[in-house]
């Protein structure tokens, strides 16, 4: 009965952070994924696009450093309804104004967006059995193609019948409705946590060096730093590059859409595939490897291009830079010590940020001094190739001690 009883709440908390990520992934895409329209109505340059992405990432990296004490305190359903609020109040604010509070909304809904991933971790980590958390983080990660799949179809679409503002506005009301849903779940799910944790400035700097002193978990972050911030530059300059060489808004994202359906079969494979059946740094090795030769092809991009080849491009990044997270979430869980896995998989997470601050300020800079997207993509494929080279070399033998670790 026991057994049965675990089982049936491992669906349920499954089945509520699938969800849960794919509005926090909704609601950080859809900026993105419609920024032709917001840039075209604002008046700004593509290049500014990376300005609000490295503010979100910047936001998201101090929110996934301090968010494990406040998991603990408050329980790790409470803090994903508290992102998914926050995420919706991101949105809706970047419809109310100037250029600086579209900017203010990125810092809102970026940190908001980042907490989710902590929060769900804890939680999965507390219910999934060792051996097949790679495969139950990565069903539950399919909810990241599928947030951006559902972003690149309904967005140009709402953002054509609504306007952009009114694209956000019903994303901000879906994010805050699902929060609310998740509130009968609190009793049985935040029953550990720990009402008397506090939060001090101090577990910025707790967070960073558990990451950094422990030799597999620092691997993890530095294979986070790349792998996040090249699915970063796809996603927010995707659809910006195809409609920049003449491609209207619903057929490139569309294409993007197309692209990230890969992704959920994807990720399922490679978590299964590291399951037990190959060494999950070996995976990751393939996985960075395969960013790098996409993101190298992608620097080929021009005109002559037909959407068709755009797509198989994508396709290899969607199977690659878009379906790395549950091997990688799964082993910073598994590394974390017990009952830290939030704060481990946050500290973790935040390398993944400043990736994801400092790529798309490179794209961008590339962008200026070049014009040509293409080139961007590639130099911001190459942190992947280190870090494939890296885990490659490291996986067949690993470190001595890393198997107590383990």
């Amino acid at each position: 009965m026991r057994a049965d009883r675990t089982t049936k709440l491992l669906l349920i908390v499954l089945v509520a952070m699938f969800v849960q990520q794919a509005f926090a992934t909704l609601g950080r895409s859809l900026p993105p994924i419609i920024a032709p329209a917001i840039l075209d109505d604002l008046a700004l340059d593509p290049a500014w696009l990376g300005v609000y992405v490295g503010a979100a990432a910047l936001s998201a990296l101090l929110f996934q450093l301090g968010c494990g004490s406040f998991i603990l305190r408050y329980g790790a359903m409470r803090m994903s309804q508290v992102a998914l609020v926050l995420l919706g109040v991101g949105l809706a604010v970047a419809t109310t104004g100037p250029l600086l509070l579209f900017l203010v909304s990125a810092v809102i809904g970026g940190g908001a967006a980042a907490m989710s991933t902590p929060a769900s971790s804890h939680l999965l980590g507390r219910y999934s059995p060792p051996r097949q958390a790679p495969l139950v983080f990565s069903i539950k990660q399919t909810a990241v193609p599928a947030g951006l799949l559902v972003a690149g179809i309904l967005g140009p679409w709402l953002t054509g019948l609504t306007g952009w503002r009114g694209a956000l506005l019903i994303a901000a009301a879906g994010c805050i409705v699902f929060a609310v849903m998740l509130e009968p779940l609190r009793a049985e799910f935040d029953a550990d946590r720990v009402p008397g944790q506090a939060f001090h400035l101090s577990d910025f700097h707790t967070t960073v060096a558990a990451v950094l002193q422990a030799a597999p978990l620092r691997r993890l972050a530095f294979a986070c730093f790349a792998f996040n911030g090249l699915q970063t530059v796809f996603t927010s300059y995707f659809v910006v590059a195809l409609t920049e060489l003449g491609h209207g808004l619903a057929a490139a994202g569309l294409v993007f859409s197309v692209a990230m359906v890969i992704a959920v079969p994807g990720r399922i494979f490679w978590g299964w595939l590291g399951s037990g059946r190959v060494d999950p740094g070996l995976v990751m090795s393939w996985l960075a490897l395969g960013m790098a030769g996409g993101s190298a092809a992608m620097g080929l991009l021009g005109e002559s291009w037909s959407l068709v080849l755009i797509g198989v491009v994508a396709t290899v990044l969607s199977a690659t830079a878009m379906s790395w997270h549950g091997v990688l979430l799964s082993e910073a869980a598994r590394l974390a010590p017990k009952g830290r896995a939030g704060s481990a998989t946050g500290g973790v997470l935040s390398f993944g940020q400043l990736g994801g601050l400092l790529l798309p300020l490179c794209y961008a800079g590339v962008l200026v001094a070049t014009g040509r997207h293409g080139w961007g993509f590639a130099a911001c494929g190459l942190p992947a190739l280190v870090v494939g080279i890296v885990l490659l070399r490291a996986a067949p033998r690993g470190e001595p001690g890393e198997e107590e670790n383990r």
